[in-house]
């Protein structure tokens, strides 16, 4: 053969025991690896920063045995552990209890990466001797099958491995200025763990549906298909919940951001006072770099009512700010509103912020409850099912408030904590309160919006729209009432308007005549006096010819037919020829 033949070689698949054999060993060791290399990584990451910060500063307070100790404490104030600061003035220990969110992200996307390449048993070769990946060799294409690497496995061993780095970095910055409170640093970084590495592998394995039905199995059975959608998506309450969140996080970092650029000169006071040279500026920027997303919350807390707190009993609200005490001159606290009762400005920008969240949330649930032929995202076509009922429409949209509130309210408590004892005891919102004004708001708002955006979309279609297709439903007796057309209607097209020798034989009653003038024969003359009745068909075509221009049928676009020509005007026949004559 000159040329090669494609074809599709699917590898064969091994043995029972050799597959429990992968599962068991090398799976499961590999998992480790990943695990202890993501927890590495992070470490690395925080080090390299930390003792670049260092280097550059001219003035540093320790060695870099310090620097590495800091960087451990970093790590695993990341995670959410909350800290003890040793060295105060008044020799008692400090908490440190507010983690950088931003900093979260780099533990977490390291987790999911190595969760996800622990389960993905089809790009490494398992030496059997057969390709696992997808490779083309000659044409022929190799097909991988599922991950040979079971689920739980992966799981274990991204975990295990994660914890195994994890204690030994606790146990160092232990030693250190900054030492991590044991029962915060055992409960949190197993958390971080646990569930990065679990949506790495559910992601790993397709994101399959059936583990978040079990997870959702407590839920009314009414909602759950508001929460999970088809094949594992997120259903239309989850979606219209990550919506209104957006909108309540989007419109709080807004408040900050226009409350920093109303007070800038006091922020780049507290920049220049807080501390000198420019490593050590440029490292106070890189932490309220890492607490913009706390800012962020803080900002919906203060747009949703209950605001935060600035030390007990020292509540910051758009209705009024008590007096706080003593703070640092931190560029970010410049933002916090001055002392006194709240203005109009402050109202009327913190309520629509709750007010655009809810709006949102709504339209989102009311996009869902209609099909696509009603102007909505829900596949489905017409028919009793094209649109949800008002009744299902508002739980949906109840449930998205109750989502939307849940997370809110986790987030406020993950965005504040202690900075000190007695007084600075409480810093940040208030995660119950936060939780309860976003419910309120939202039920008050999206449930409605949702409603009424339902209604509408459900509204009776217009008469015009596109005319191909569509059935002539206009009567033959309205043509007949009245020969005066509608106002509005363009003059000048008739029943003699793209009707062909039809309509104009129904029109005079009779056949057309030919060109040459002369009649058909059994063809009826039209009186002179006598009024042209059309017929019915006649009439419909006629006046569905009158409604618009731009209206045609699937048959305008076909050549006419040329005009018959009459009998007479047929060639004679030839002359029979003359026999031949001897």
């Amino acid at each position: 053969m000159a040329g090669v033949i494609e074809m599709t070689a699917r590898r064969r698949q091994p043995s029972p025991l050799l597959i429990r054999m992968r599962d068991r060993s090398p799976g499961l060791a590999g998992a480790l690896v990943g695990g202890a290399v993501a927890a590495g990584l992070g470490l690395a990451s925080f080090a390299v920063l930390v003792m670049m910060l260092w280097i550059t500063s001219p003035y540093p307070d320790s060695g870099p045995g310090g620097a590495l100790h800091v960087a451990a404490a970093l790590w695993l104030l990341a995670h959410g552990a909350e800290l003890v600061r040793a060295d105060t003035l008044s020799g008692v220990p400090a908490p440190v209890g507010v983690p950088p969110l931003l900093l979260l992200v780099l533990p977490v996307w390291l987790l999911y990466r190595a969760a996800r390449d622990a389960t993905d048993g089809g790009t490494v070769d398992g030496g059997d001797g057969l390709d696992d990946g997808v490779e083309e060799v000659v044409d022929i294409a190799v097909v991988a099958g599922p991950p040979l690497i079971s689920a739980r496995t992966a799981w274990t061993g991204v975990v295990l491995g994660y914890l195994a780095v994890a204690a030994p970095a606790a146990l160092y910055a232990a030693s250190g200025a900054l030492r991590p409170s044991w029962v915060w640093a055992g409960v949190c970084v197993p958390l971080v763990a646990v569930m990065a590495a679990g949506a790495g592998v559910w992601s790993a394995y397709g994101r399959p549906g059936g583990a978040l039905r079990r997870l959702l199995g407590g839920l009314p059975v009414g909602v759950r298909p508001s929460a999970l959608g088809s094949e594992g998506r997120p259903g239309v309450a989850a979606r219209a919940a990550a919506a209104g969140a957006a909108v309540l996080l989007g419109g709080g970092a807004l408040l900050v951001v226009g409350s920093l650029l109303g007070h800038g000169s006091a922020a780049q006071a507290g920049l220049l006072r807080l501390t000198e040279g420019w490593s050590g500026r440029f490292a106070v920027l890189l932490l309220c770099a890492a607490l913009l997303p706390n800012a962020a919350v803080w900002g919906a807390a203060y747009a949703l009512g209950p605001g935060f707190v600035l030390g007990a009993g020292h509540v910051v609200s758009p209705m009024s700010s008590a007096p706080a005490p003593f703070l640092p001159p931190f560029p970010l606290l410049a933002a916090v509103p001055e002392a006194g009762e709240g203005r109009l400005v402050h109202w009327a920008a913190a309520g629509a912020v709750p007010v655009a969240a809810g709006v949102v949330v709504g339209w989102v649930v009311a996009q869902g409850a209609a099909s696509g032929e009603h102007g909505g995202t829900r596949p489905g076509g017409g028919g009793c099912g094209a649109v949800w009922p008002p009744g299902r429409t508002a739980r949906a949209a109840a449930f998205a408030a109750v989502l939307c509130a849940a997370a809110l309210a986790g987030l406020a408590a993950l965005a504040g904590g202690p900075l000190g004892v007695t007084v600075l005891a409480r810093f940040g919102p208030v995660w119950w309160q936060v939780g309860a004004a976003a419910l309120a708001w939202l039920v008050l708002v999206a449930v409605p919006t949702a409603v009424t955006v339902r209604a509408w979309r459900c509204r009776a279609p217009e008469a015009d729209g596109p005319r191909i297709g569509r059935q002539r439903e206009e009567p033959a007796e309205r043509a007949r009432k009245g020969g005066r057309l509608r106002k509005g209607r363009r003059p000048g097209r008739g029943w003699f308007t793209r009707t062909g020798a039809a309509g104009i034989a129904g029109a005079a009653g009779g056949d057309a005549s030919p060109h040459d003038g002369h009649a058909k024969p059994n063809t009826s003359p039209a009186t002179a006096d006598a009024p042209h009745t059309p017929f019915d068909h006649d009439a419909l075509y006629g006046l569905r010819d009158q409604r618009d221009d731009t209206a045609f049928d699937p048959y305008d676009f076909l050549p006419a037919d040329p005009a018959p020509e009459p009998y007479d005007a047929l060639p004679p026949p030839d002359s029979a020829p003359e026999p031949d004559t001897p």
